[in-house]
């Protein structure tokens, strides 16, 4: 499954980041392999806003397209 398939208020886990220079600037926000998240929004043809702790992060579906995650 894909992040920008998640769910408004469904906790995930992220399993794969596929670029190494998106994976280098995600691991700056605190989304990496392995990160537990909240998708706190999902914006209509916008992009999938995460919560992380007291972060928000929003995230565009393109690139949310492009990042494996799993339910948990």
């Amino acid at each position: 499954m894909t992040l920008d398939l998640a769910v408004k208020g469904q906790k995930i886990e992220v399993v794969t980041i596929p670029d190494g220079t998106i994976r280098a600037q995600a691991i700056r926000l605190g989304i990496y392999e392995g990160a537990r998240l909240v998708c706190s929004e999902k914006l209509p043809a916008g992009p999938v806003i995460l919560q992380n702790r007291m972060q928000e992060i929003a995230i565009g579906r393109n690139l949310a397209k492009r990042i494996a995650i799993k339910a948990i």
